[in-house]
């Protein structure tokens, strides 16, 4: 029984001790080395903080440096949080504020805004043990934090989402166990490390032995640098984000060569426009696709969909059935929703459920709620904000619920009015903001569509009063640090602000 992440690395370095687990531009691992730096940077933690079971803030630069201070700092007997320092420094000090950590980790060239800090800020290059005598992770309980990743919060203050060495192991186990990864596969990792997307290139890596390729942001914009990385790395896995795959599609990234080795592309983060699915099928026939659904709240993932060869997905692609060990469900005015096309929230519960809010009880009270279907027993389910319908015996996502509008007396969900956009000629991708004080739906798009010319496509498969006011075509979509389309910004481009 695995009670702590760590265990896996141990196994490996025993089993693969020179085979490389963990890479990026500049430097790489073996297992053996990774578990000595795991365990020298941990000890020495240990010496300076104890095991306390207290967070640990890592500022990041997205390198494997920043892998090894998070398992250190979960060998040192207490979990870790990883710190963007290229936020603003006032979102920076929230969030270490929120924390009170034990300590903070960096690197040279990080100037961390420290003012408020109660704790040692150490160079981790400061991080070593010559002998490594304890072992305080042993003493972990499964049900102990391992990480906690700060995600926006509705009062402009983020949230710190916490996250067990439970929920974390049973991801990676239903991960290998749905999707059959082999023995050593090669991950290509592109999510920042305070996204929750990479969690499962960590963990998943270390479940099967496999090796965990960094691949730096830069790469993204240069689809053909991209490709030859990866296949000079031999990635066989892509667990994306998927404005990184749109991205892709948009340069036409697979022209002059393609991913040689990629058996498995996943997404998730938002809806996948069907055109760009299509480009990526069209051009790696071979390979797996997987859309995969779930809030940072229940550790990743809760549902999937593996895309059917012989299947065109014209309008959109579902997230599917939940995974195993975990029991997913849609609430309607606190009546569960079977019905066939009938819109309710999505509802979680399982291991996969977060404690809560790092700090917050008051917050994890709202979210983390009883699963109104059980009166009998405490049954913690989290309702996610998002909803969706049963098309079959899957799901498919219909927007969000702070995403369904009222209009000239209507009540219009965004998403179906992007979707039939998406699906128009000469459009790539479509979102939809509204203007609720001048009562004006806005449509951005990227693609060679003429606005007039999709605004009559949109009426012939639209009521009235979901048609938009106005039509934009830009070139690309603003994004938030974490890859998803930044909505906020485009309603400031639709007021003229």
């Amino acid at each position: 029984m695995i009670i702590n992440v760590l265990s896996y690395l141990e196994y490996d370095a025993e089993r693969y001790p020179d085979r490389t687990a963990l890479a990026d531009s500049a430097n790489s691992y073996t297992y053996r080395e990774e578990w000595d730096a795991v365990r020298s940077l941990g000890q020495a933690l240990y010496s300076r903080v104890g095991a306390c079971g207290r967070p640990v803030a890592v500022c990041t630069d997205h390198t494997a440096s920043d892998v090894i201070a998070f398992l250190g700092a979960v060998y040192s007997g207490n979990f870790y949080v990883p710190i963007d320092l290229s936020l603003p420094d006032g979102r920076v000090r929230d969030m270490l504020d929120a924390l009170r950590p034990a300590a903070v980790i960096k690197r040279a060239g990080m100037t961390v805004p420290d003012e408020a800090l109660d704790c040692p800020v150490i160079d981790q290059s400061e991080l070593t043990a010559d002998a490594v005598k304890d072992a305080p992770w042993k003493n972990n309980k499964d049900t102990d934090l391992l990480y906690v990743l700060f995600t926006s919060g509705s009062t402009g203050v983020p949230k710190g989402v916490s996250i067990s060495h439970r929920a974390v192991v049973d991801m990676a186990e239903q991960f290998v166990r749905v999707f059959g990864f082999p023995d050593g596969c090669v991950f290509g990792n592109q999510a920042p490390f305070d996204f929750d997307v990479s969690v499962k290139d960590i963990y998943v890596a270390l479940k099967v032995g496999g090796r965990l390729e960094i691949l730096e942001k830069k790469l993204f914009s240069f689809p053909k640098l991209l490709i030859a990385r990866m296949n000079e790395r031999k990635v066989e896995t892509a667990i994306w984000a998927v404005p990184a795959l749109r991205v892709i599609a948009a340069l036409k990234g697979f022209t002059s060569e393609r991913p040689g080795f990629l058996r498995y592309v996943m997404f998730s983060g938002e809806a996948i426009p069907p055109k760009t699915l299509e480009y990526w099928r069209a051009s790696l026939p071979g390979a797996t696709f997987v859309n995969l659904y779930g809030p940072t709240e229940i550790t990743c993932n809760c549902t999937y969909h593996i895309v059917d060869g012989g299947r065109e997905y014209a309008d959109h692609v579902p997230i599917g059935r939940a995974f195993p060990n975990c029991s997913v469900f849609l609430i309607e005015d606190g009546r569960e929703v079977t019905k066939q096309g009938h819109i309710g929230e999505i509802c979680v519960s399982g291991t996969c459920l977060s404690p809560g809010y790092y700090g917050r009880p008051d917050l994890t009270a709202a979210a983390f709620v009883q699963d109104p279907r059980n009166h009998a027993y405490s049954a913690p389910t989290y309702f996610t904000g998002d909803l969706a319908y049963y098309s079959g015996d899957e799901l498919v996502f219909a927007g969000r619920a702070d995403t369904q509008i009222k209009h000239m007396g209507h009540r219009i969900e965004l998403s179906e009015i992007e979707a039939r956009a998406a699906a128009c000629d000469g459009v790539e991708a479509a979102a939809c903001v509204y203007d609720e004080e001048r009562a004006v739906i806005t449509l951005f798009y990227t693609g060679t569509a003429k606005q007039d010319a999709l605004l009559c496509s949109l009426r012939a498969v639209l009521p009235g009063y979901m048609i938009p006011r106005r039509a934009a075509a830009i070139d690309d979509f603003p994004v938030t640090r974490t890859g998803k389309i930044d909505r906020k910004q485009l309603l400031k481009t639709a007021k003229g602000e």
